[in-house]
């Protein structure tokens, strides 16, 4: 017995291996969520974590091994013995980046990457992986869609066929036994119902086996098909149909071929006449098995004791959930007595040659009811002196078992009890050949025999392609081309021919009308290839640049020793295949270049080819977008906005341009735009590029005025060496600029604007902006000239010089209505110009005397960049270089800025 405690309290287990007599606490290095035995192997469990990491133990419990983090919940397997090579491995899905999932294979104690497997070589849709007896099952993203896969007895994977025009919201898998796939599939018109479909052995070609069957959701939000698969006879199933808005229960003996309703019991438990004609009234059943291993749930039956079925339900039109009772068949559901008129829990016992019953109720209960006559007769048993609220039941493992435990508790306050009742003692007879009887399912037996019975029509079904018509005949429904039957000549030369219908895999009959349904063989046809289909593993139409890529082909018809795949993957490069089975897993290429690729597949035969191509992006990792844009512009004129990437050559880019706080983007192909901002102020300018999965945003301020005058500037070499070229590095020298130019000049910060432009050499545009104003005054601004040098000290030792080089091409007025005119603008600058000459014949006839200013302290926070001297030199007005004068220090008063 394994008990786990509460996490809230320790995370431990307590093993018990005397049958509870004692226990053995085990610490626990994390928080079990859910837990996973081994079919066959008792000490063996999976534990999964709270983290969606995967534990492994193989000594009950007793000490824990990591096996893997990331695992989807619920989707972890163990393998089985003669399907996978090895019984010590298990199967996992593992989520990777972007909303991806992998599907890989390892041996439990060693899950290493270099020990891992993958039995699909592509990315699959999260939490798809099934893996359930022969059947693995994956679905896969192909063109936006979501394709589903399966693979059979382990082998490669291949899409799932339904009938054409079934186009499936939800696929769930409800029943592989016997190696055939029962799938519940919601189509696209359906909403609260599901249609059941059926394969032949290899899960691939789905047929029709009944519409409408009853969907709702169960208590953690999943998916809950009324139907019944019953246990111990092959074939037999019950579920619950919407009828005319009605739900009704049918039962099938032949595995979806027939469907009928429930014949009603002949008498109520009184023993009073019940009339009830089908199909204005039957017997119907819910169906929900309980999620819960403690309790029965609403029907149940057992491998152990064929025939047997105890179900809760109602006698009527339809099911409801008023006055239900319980009712049991001793024949597979052909007739059916009622033994209780209130709802009960019942198990199996002695491979069924006893029934205990449990009455649901709220309330504490004493006794228990017991029968060994299939539940015709019931005596009542106490199995505890104090009333216990029943929390559930243990059935101690194996069929031939007596023994079983019910726990619960005395009081909404104490602790669990477990009450464990031995039957043994009841049981002192042994069985003769007395007590068994022979049926055909109309009589009743407990002695488990089959014999095969003489083919009749009604042990085939319709194969993959055609339909069920009202005369009972099976048709090629409209869309289905009879020659792809030749679908299975892979190699040889003949294949089984349908005739239209296919033998329940189930079902053994023999001779009668076997022949006569049974698919010819025929010598395999030559056709041209048909269906090719070409996608890559990831399902997506993206690469990454210097990474494998897998190609996915796939041939619907004219598959043959003859027919060859040739894959171009557009890069000068291509491959040939003598037999497709050959690449099941896959092509893999590795593009050395970025960009869009034309990828193509062609079969092709003596008859005739086919050919499939897509275009394939192929990128490298986009890190890094910057957005280049002036930080001041004019009102009503276009500016150019352009953006730089790295690596530059990243292949093909969306562009997504915001400006302001507009919520529709403006979406280019090119990294650059023209833009006219219409009112004046600070606007905010966004771009995002998107490469691929990957999207880099950048954004700038953008301040807008009717007219401006700029600079640019440089700065000596040395600012280049320590430049790490990072937008905050700049900002901080920008900052630093500004606030010197600003002590030196006079000019009020709101009327400059210092940006330190991109790359090297170190270059800077500084702004002189408009004052802010009333607007009844006058338009009467004068622009100060910048004939600066000044100077700062990056780190100690290193000192940078700053000077004007030239103008930017910005106009120094736009506008009509500014009341500057050209003249004007010429004049002025003139008289700068003029002034500029004047000071450099001053200079060089004398030295000014030492203009003794302060530096202002700095904060902590600037330590990096500080200004400290500053200096005055004269631009040469004939270049760009700075005239060679002598040096005259100049030292700031922090009190009066200016000269």
């Amino acid at each position: 017995i394994m008990l786990l405690t509460d996490p809230e309290v320790e995370s431990s287990l307590l093993i018990s291996l005397d049958e509870g007599a004692s226990y053995q606490k085990y610490s626990l290095a994390f928080e079990i969520l859910s837990l996973l035995f081994h079919p066959e192997q008792e000490d063996w469990i999976l534990a999964y974590s709270h983290d969606q990491k995967l534990y492994v133990s193989v000594e009950f419990g007793r000490r824990w091994q990591l096996v893997h983090d990331n695992v989807v919940p619920n989707r972890f397997y163990w393998s089985r013995l003669g399907l996978d090579k090895e019984q010590g491995m298990i199967h996992l899905e593992i989520s990777v980046s972007d909303g991806r999932s992998q599907y890989i294979t390892c041996k439990l104690q060693n899950c290493s990457d270099g020990n891992k497997s993958k039995p699909f070589p592509g990315f699959i849709i999260p939490n798809s992986l099934v893996v359930q007896d022969e059947y693995v099952f994956i679905q896969v993203p192909v063109g936006g869609q979501s394709v589903r896969y399966v693979s059979y007895k382990r082998n490669a994977f291949y899409p799932m066929k339904l009938p054409k025009y079934t186009l499936p919201k939800d696929l769930q898998i409800i029943s592989t036994d016997d190696n055939q796939v029962v799938a519940a599939i919601q189509d696209w018109h359906q909403n609260d119902s599901y249609n059941l479909y059926m394969s032949e052995s290899r899960g691939l070609f789905f047929t029709l086996m009944l519409e409408d069957v009853v969907s709702s959701r169960g208590p953690e939000g999943n998916i809950m098909i009324d139907l019944y698969e019953v246990a111990g006879i092959k074939g037999v199933f019950l579920s619950n149909k919407v009828v005319e808005n009605q739900v009704k229960t049918y039962i099938t003996y032949n595995k979806g071929r027939d469907w009928r309703l429930l014949q009603a019991p002949a008498t109520d438990l009184q023993g009073n006449k019940v009339y009830c004609e089908q199909p204005y009234c039957s017997l119907h059943l819910h169906l929900h098995v309980s999620e819960n291993p403690y309790t029965s749930g609403n029907i149940v039956s057992k491998d152990s004791a064929p025939g047997v079925i105890i179900a809760s339900g109602v006698v009527g039109p339809d099911l409801t959930s008023a006055n239900v009772s319980i009712f049991i068949t001793s024949d597979a559901g052909n007739t059916w007595r009622e033994v209780f008129q209130e709802e009960y829990s019942v198990f199996f016992l002695n491979q069924g040659g006893s029934l205990v019953a449990i009455r649901h109720t709220p309330l504490p209960i004493r006794h228990i009811w017991l029968s060994f006559d299939e539940g015709r007769n019931w005596d009542k048993y106490s199995f505890t002196s104090s009333p216990l609220y029943v929390d559930g039941v243990l059935g101690e493992p194996g069929e031939d078992t007596l023994i079983m435990t019910i726990f619960g508790h005395f009081s909404h306050r104490s602790e669990w009890q477990l009450v464990k009742i031995d039957f043994r003692s009841i049981f002192q007879q042994r069985c003769t050949s007395e007590n068994y009887l022979t049926w055909q399912l109309h009589n009743e037996s407990l002695i488990k025999m089959s014999d095969s019975c003489l083919c009749t029509e009604a042990d085939f079904e319709c194969d993959y392609g055609f339909e069920r018509h009202s005369d009972g005949s099976c048709a090629p429904a409209f869309w289905f081309i009879p020659s792809a039957t030749s679908r299975d000549c892979i190699t040889g030369d003949s294949f089984l021919n349908t005739t239209g219908y296919r033998r329940a895999l189930s079902n053994n009959c023999t001779e009668g009308s076997l022949l006569k349904y049974s698919p010819r063989r025929q010598k395999c046809p030559s056709w041209a290839p048909k269906g090719l289909q070409l996608f890559t593993s990831e399902g997506t139409l993206v690469a990454t640049l210097g990474r494998n890529v897998t190609f996915l082909v796939f041939l619907e018809e004219g598959l043959g020793s003859m027919t060859s795949i040739t894959v171009d993957f557009g890069d000068g490069t291509a491959i040939s295949y003598v037999n497709i089975s050959s690449i099941d897993d896959g092509v893999r290429h590795v593009y050395s270049k970025v960009g869009i690729y034309q990828v193509s597949a062609t079969a092709s035969n003596a008859l005739g080819f086919d050919r499939v191509v897509l275009y394939l992006h192929v990128s490298c990792q986009l890190k890094q977008v910057q957005l280049s844009a002036p930080s001041v512009v004019i009102k009503n004129k276009a500016v150019n906005l352009t953006t730089v990437l790295q690596p530059s050559d990243v292949g093909t880019v969306t562009y997504y341009w915001w400006f302001d706080n507009k919520t529709e983007p403006v979406v280019t192909l090119n990294g650059a735009i023209s833009f006219t901002f219409s009112k004046e102020g600070t606007h905010i300018v966004t771009v995002q590029a998107s490469v691929g999965n990957t999207v880099h945003q950048d954004q700038k301020r953008v301040a807008v005025y009717d007219y401006f005058r700029s600079h640019i500037l440089a700065f000596s070499s040395n600012l280049d060496e320590l430049n790490p070229g990072v937008p905050e590095w700049r900002e901080d020298i920008a900052r630093v600029v500004k606030n010197c130019i600003v002590q030196v000049t006079g000019i009020s910060e709101d009327q400059l604007l210092v940006t330190v432009l991109p790359g090297l050499p170190t270059t800077a545009e500084i702004f002189i902006v408009p004052e802010k104003r009333p607007r009844d005054r006058a338009m009467d601004e004068k622009w100060p000239s910048l004939l600066y040098l000044i100077q700062f000290t990056l780190k100690p030792g290193v000192q940078v010089n700053v000077y004007a080089t030239r103008l930017s091409p910005a106009p120094l007025v736009d506008s009509s209505d500014s009341g500057h005119s050209g003249t004007a603008v010429i004049m002025l600058v003139s008289v700068v110009l003029m002034g500029l000459a004047a000071f450099v014949i001053y200079k060089f006839k004398r030295k000014i005397p030492g203009m003794n200013t302060y530096t202002a302290e700095q904060s902590d926070k600037e330590q990096e960049v500080i200004p400290s001297v500053t200096s005055i030199a004269v631009p040469n007005p004939e270049g760009d270089k700075l005239t060679s004068l002598d040096h005259v220090d100049v030292q700031l008063n922090s009190k009066s800025r200016g000269m």
